[in-house]
């Protein structure tokens, strides 16, 4: 047994005492914080900290004689290895949205038995549907307990990074004209108060940024906001002063981060309060008072944030032009390095393709942690090199390299997929059909409104045809100088809602992928952007829309199977390319500019 394996083992042993203390059976451990994010501040990786695992999405229960780890495909192989040892087990759950740990806690405990979950960290929707399946099981849930404060000694604090102003010009619609539209929102619906917890939304709406979560330039608050005024609940000292002031003008007043529950549970008996159940959590829904009415539907920011501006879209087309820059120089000197004999590492990659971003006109930082797999390490789709556990690229096969970076006036996010050496005719025909999966969706256009899962499909046609799939969600929406990955939009196999609409502005991820594991992995990925076209039946079966392709950098072309495209897919990769050498010629030089002009050739 290793050291970490028995630290893992000790901390779940404290767990267990504090559960025993509380008269707990079993603890619930999501990977969640009191705004329901994706990725955590350090204070709230309870599941990491307890398993071991870190992958940014799974949950893990605890009883007295068993652990599980609840995770999706994305992260099989990966958990698997990390929990190795531990006494945890990996349960296999479809997707990430996949609650089958609810039906594993009722099997594993007994009628008038006790489960206990921080309810200051559990989203309001979920918490309606594990209390539903509780009390059909007999089972006590207790939401008031946080065993971890007990369990986790050497707990982190809340993030202190100060926060700061996204400025014009890179700030488009002022923070004003931004409440004037959540509150008509707000109107429509009759609410006098609107809460609003997760992050994103928050920094968008007052066009604030932060560093409290890695890679997302994002800070912890609460905003509550009436019909002219609101409140921003935020830790002491983290807003400048002369930025308080500029908040105070637009009616916006600072109030401790701890106060928010205490706020709400001094909303008027005649209060209206809208909030949103998906991103508010059961502890904050409880502070407001039984004599206030609530409204529960999506938070009009979450629609309004993702549909960008035209001169939004500018800005992120240029951030797009400074990132293609980066990679083309990236690549002409890893290329070059290979074929002198050079030895490389996935750290290596990470190092030297942040360097080449840092040189960028407004880099800001990585938009996520970069992914560059070699070979099999590429069949995991959130494989991310650590100094503990890395490859030396090597020998023949497939490089995967998921990349992004923050901009003033975007966020990107691109994979790459590259030949080191020979590549096998097995490599290639995976390599192509990905890429027809690519094509296929960036080419087609679809009635304004869609629901995007309804397009999840035509990018996976290509490999169903062969028998072939992945198990991840084809495309996320990405945010302004935000969250990589942003709602509502999502291209998957998830249930389609209303709020999923397809709409002008919106921008979208394109990832198809295919992975063998212990082998290789394949994954090509484009931002796209939702943009209206002119047809000659548009009044008669409505608006279309259809995909720019944003991202701009080459797609290697020594991997196609040019047999398995079609003539109008070559068309298309050939414009394309060309486009790319347009855009970034005037932006690099020598090495760079060759290699550039080397991999946009046509096909």
């Amino acid at each position: 047994m290793d050291t970490r394996t028995s630290e893992t083992r000790l901390r779940i042993d404290r767990l267990r005492d504090a559960m025993t203390a509380q008269g707990a059976h079993a603890v619930f451990v999501p990977s969640s914080d009191p705004h329901l994010s994706e990725y955590l501040p350090d204070r709230w990786q309870g599941r990491q900290y307890l398993s071991g695992f870190t992958g940014s999405v799974g949950s893990l229960v605890v009883t007295q004689d068993r652990a599980a780890l609840f995770a999706d495909s994305r992260y099989w192989t990966q958990a698997e290895a990390q929990i190795a040892g531990s006494g945890i087990q990996l349960e296999k759950m479809a997707s990430g949205a996949s609650t089958n740990y609810i039906d594993w806690i009722a099997q594993q405990l007994q009628p008038g038995q006790v489960l206990a979950v921080d309810g200051q960290v559990l989203g309001l929707s979920l918490a309606n549907t594990l209390r539903a399946a509780m009390k059909r099981a007999g089972v006590e849930l207790r939401t008031d307990l946080d065993l971890l404060q007990t369990a986790w000694t050497d707990r982190p604090g809340l993030p202190t990074e100060p926060v700061y102003e996204h400025a014009a010009p890179h700030a488009v619609v002022t923070r004003a004209d931004k409440l004037a539209r959540v509150r008509k929102a707000m109107a429509s619906v009759g609410a006098t108060h609107h809460l609003v917890s997760t992050v994103d939304d928050i920094a968008w709406l007052l066009n604030l940024r932060g560093s409290d979560v890695e890679c997302n330039p994002v800070f912890i608050a609460h905003l509550l906001l009436d019909a002219s005024a609101g409140r921003l609940f935020i830790g002491e000292g983290k807003v400048p002063p002369d930025l308080a002031a500029r908040l105070a003008a637009d009616g916006i007043t600072l109030v401790p981060y701890a106060q928010a529950a205490v706020a709400l549970q001094a909303l008027p008996a005649t209060a209206k309060l809208l909030i949103d159940p998906r991103r508010v959590t059961l502890g904050l829904r409880e502070a407001v008072p039984a004599a206030v009415t609530v409204v529960e539907q999506i938070n009009p920011s979450t629609l309004l944030k993702s549909r960008k501006t035209p001169e939004e879209a500018r800005f992120i087309r240029e951030a797009m032009a400074e990132d293609g820059a980066a990679m083309c120089e990236f690549y002409a000197e890893f290329e070059a390095s290979i074929a002198r004999g050079d030895t490389w590492t996935e750290l290596d990659i990470d190092t030297r393709l942040t360097a080449a971003r840092r040189k960028r006109a407004g880099f800001v930082g990585l938009s996520f942690s970069t992914i560059a797999g070699w070979m099999a390490n590429g069949a995991l789709p959130h494989y991310r090199a650590t100094p503990e556990s890395f490859a030396r690229i090597e020998g023949n096969g497939l490089l995967l390299i998921d990349s992004g970076g923050q901009y003033p006036g975007g966020t990107t996010d691109i994979t790459r997929v590259w030949p080191i050496g020979q590549v096998s005719a097995e490599q290639r025909r995976d390599y192509t059909l990905v890429l027809k999966g690519t094509l296929a969706l960036s080419r087609t256009r679809f009635p304004r409104g869609t629901l995007s899962p309804m397009l999840d499909a035509i990018a996976r046609a290509p490999l169903w045809a062969h028998g072939l799939d992945y198990g991840h969600g084809t495309g996320h929406g990405v945010g302004y100088f935000l969250n990589v990955h942003e709602g509502p939009q999502s291209i998957s196999k998830a249930i389609p809602e209303p709020s999923m609409a397809m709409e002008p502005g919106m921008i979208t991820s394109i990832e198809p992928g295919l992975y063998r594991p212990g082998l290789w992995g394949v994954r090509i990925e484009n931002l796209v952007l939702n943009v209206a076209v002119e047809t000659p039946e548009k009044n008669a079966f409505g608006e279309m829309l259809e995909f720019e392709t944003l991202t701009l950098c080459p797609i290697d072309t020594r991997c196609i199977d040019k047999g398995l495209l079609q003539a109008d897919e070559v068309a298309w990769l050939n414009d394309y390319h060309a486009t790319v050498r347009e855009r970034l010629a005037p932006k690099v030089s020598g090495a760079a500019l060759a290699w550039l002009n080397e991999r946009t050739q046509p096909i």
